[in-house]
């Protein structure tokens, strides 16, 4: 009975290719690149089926339309594909520089929780005021791109001046500041605007926008909601609402830290 003889390496290929499946659906779930993968995959299902029952001309048919489909699922797929490297990335960058990061680690966290803090403390000023922010934090990834779009300013992290930033008859506040290296590089910055269909509707702009950063790359985004005074943390498209606003300093020098 050779058609049941599995080999280790038949194992191995089975759960690399599950593996690999479960890693796409992580990346495009929630969007409509969904929709377009499993119409892809019902096709590849169907020539399948095509071939294996000896169709020979629509079997080559299908063949070159999937062969020449490689490509566009590359143009379909490319914010996914490219939030997909990214995550790869981010992650070998965290494992290449784990043992610097070891050596430097208690004086890095003492300047990290002081900055976290007064970015913490604006934040909580500002929801109790209703202004609303959107506060960018770098990490791996450069977000230089989305800072050109903005103010360069590079400044120092004070509770102060975010708040002045924000205030809303600054010529700042409309946009997001990003933060690089301990220090608010750039102001009115714009930010790509997500198309998941699935956030909630009563998520705005300043919140799409937050989503759609961390999409596109690894930062943190934080932010503060015009209309219901609330505090929230974006990180990998996930947007999780601050119950303790007290803590949310820690909270930020946890993820940052992570």
């Amino acid at each position: 009975m050779d058609f049941i003889d599995i080999s280790l390496l038949d194992v191995i290929d089975v759960l690399v290719v599950a593996l690999f499946f479960y890693q796409v659906y992580r990346l495009i779930r929630g969007t409509a690149a969904m929709t377009i993968f499993a119409g892809i995959f019902i096709v590849y299902l169907l020539w399948v089926v095509v071939k294996a029952l000896n169709m020979t001309l629509l079997s080559s048919i299908m063949g070159q339309v999937i062969g020449v489909g490689v490509l566009a699922l590359i143009i379909v797929f490319q914010q996914e594909v490219r939030r997909y490297l990214l995550l790869l990335g981010s992650r070998y960058s965290k494992v290449k520089n784990r043992f610097v990061r070891r050596i430097f680690r208690s004086a890095g966290r003492n300047a990290q929780v002081l900055w976290t803090e007064d970015v913490a403390k604006a934040c909580r000023d500002m929801a109790s005021t209703y202004t609303g922010a959107l506060i960018c934090i770098e990490r791996q990834g450069d977000l230089e791109v989305y800072a050109s779009t903005g103010d360069i300013i590079d400044a120092r992290i004070d509770t102060r001046l975010i708040e002045s930033i924000f205030f809303k008859n600054s010529p700042l506040h409309d946009g997001a500041i990003i933060i690089k290296q301990g220090r608010i590089h750039a102001a009115r910055c714009i930010l790509p605007s997500s198309d998941n269909p699935h956030i909630p509707q009563h998520y705005g702009m300043r919140h799409r926008a937050a989503i759609g950063l961390t999409e596109h790359s690894d930062a943190v985004v934080v932010v503060v909601s015009e209309e219901r005074g609330k505090i929230s943390i974006v990180e990998a498209g996930e947007i999780t609402a601050v119950a303790d606003p007290a803590a949310l300093g820690e909270k930020l020098g946890r993820i940052l830290s992570a």
